[in-house]
């Protein structure tokens, strides 16, 4: 067990882990706004009175780019069944701007730099006049800062020292997940999570396991997924490890499988290609499952007879990994037994420490993305 709500089978690998131990405690004591966020001392830049005066709508359209947008998507998908409310995303630039004008829209832009130049475009294209719109970003004239005067839109402070692909248990995450009527403060657990030896011990074994395999060339990471409502926590997750760790020629590859539908196309890859690979498997415990009510009175197909389609997953997934371990395969294996807040927020602390640890083992800067930074000067150089 991971913690309560997440069942947790480790990679077979045991490494010594003595200097990752070493690292996370010295990070843990360290005066750093992400990991201060993941606390619930945390003091987010909105408070309660805000919450009250935006929460009253149905409908909320969230604008940002990357980090900006992915961890609030992740917990709308993940936590779905709770929330009563409506949420869109524009997250890409997209040819389709047609909107329902009877609707009244609550919009969230949210740029770190307020400078983005898609959320910047995408501002321009969806905010109509008779919008509500709240502005989370630095506390600084950017051209979304003065856009925000400009329409006297609320606007929230983006803590400056953190990114956006940490920014989820921040102010960036926590208030769409307040407006969504879900319980800011149940995500927020570390100070209860670092107490608990199995999180604590697995979280450096993971790190260890991690650090073997890129010494062993096997930079790819992918994720096995049986869950769809977890589909955008892996796009976030992916972001978290794609930005954080691939710098000054190092790295690591993150791949999304989602799960039944890649044993058809990847999956003979992934058994019998090449070795590069680790894997992590993701499964959800469901109680309300639909049931298969087709009659098959063909004996063949006997044994779907009465099953649900939890069962059917979990039987694929336990079927996977049975031939993974029998080919050597590395893996490793959560199992969710709540869908819940506090369940989520575990998991957005887990694979953050890990990505800020794996980089600090790695000797790289887990909080930068210098080569994106080029694209963005090299293309207002291009449209000039």
């Amino acid at each position: 067990m991971l913690t309560r709500n997440i069942d947790f089978k480790n990679f077979k690998i045991k490494k010594n882990s003595q200097k990752v131990k070493k690292e996370l405690k010295k990070l843990l004591k360290e005066n750093n706004e992400v990991i201060k966020s993941l606390r619930k001392t945390y003091k987010n830049s909105y408070n309660r009175k805000l919450v009250n005066k935006y929460n009253k709508g149905l409908n909320y359209r969230v604008i940002g780019m990357g980090g900006s947008t992915l961890g609030t998507q992740a917990i709308y998908n993940f936590l779905g069944k709770k929330i009563k409310k409506n949420f869109s995303f524009i997250d890409n630039l997209q040819s389709n701007t047609k909107t329902n004008n009877e609707k009244k829209i609550t919009n969230l832009v949210i740029s770190k730099s307020g400078n983005t130049i898609e959320t910047i475009i995408n501002t321009n294209l969806f905010l109509k006049k008779k919008d509500k719109n709240i502005f989370i970003t630095e506390n600084k004239k950017s051209y979304l800062y003065l856009l925000a005067e400009k329409l006297k839109a609320e606007i929230i402070d983006h803590n400056n020292y953190i990114g956006g692909r940490y920014s989820v248990l921040s102010e960036v995450g926590m208030l769409p997940a307040e407006l969504m009527g879900l319980n800011s403060n149940k995500f927020k657990n570390l100070n209860m999570l670092i107490k608990n030896k199995n999180f604590f011990n697995t979280l450096i074994s993971n790190v260890s396991s991690t650090l073997y395999f890129v010494k062993n060339k096997k930079y790819n990471s992918v994720i096995i997924n049986y869950d769809e409502k977890s589909e955008n926590l892996f796009n976030w997750y992916q972001q978290l490890i794609a930005e954080s760790l691939g710098k000054n020629k190092k790295g690591i590859l993150p791949i999304i499988s989602n799960m039944p539908k890649d044993n058809h196309s990847v999956m003979q890859l992934y058994l019998d290609g090449f070795k590069n690979n680790f894997y992590t498997f993701f499964f959800v415990n469901e109680k309300n499952s639909t049931k298969i009510n087709t009659n098959f009175d063909d004996n063949r197909m006997s044994y779907l007879k009465n099953k649900n389609l939890h069962q059917i997953k979990l039987s694929q997934k336990l079927a996977t990994e049975n031939v993974f371990h029998t080919k050597n395969i590395p893996f490793r294996s959560f199992t969710i037994l709540n869908r819940d807040e506090k369940t989520l927020g575990e998991l957005f602390s887990f694979f953050i420490l890990e990505t800020i640890l794996i980089g600090k083992m790695l000797n790289l800067n887990p909080y930068d993305q210098p080569a994106v930074e080029l694209i963005k000067k090299e293309t207002k150089k291009i449209l000039i």
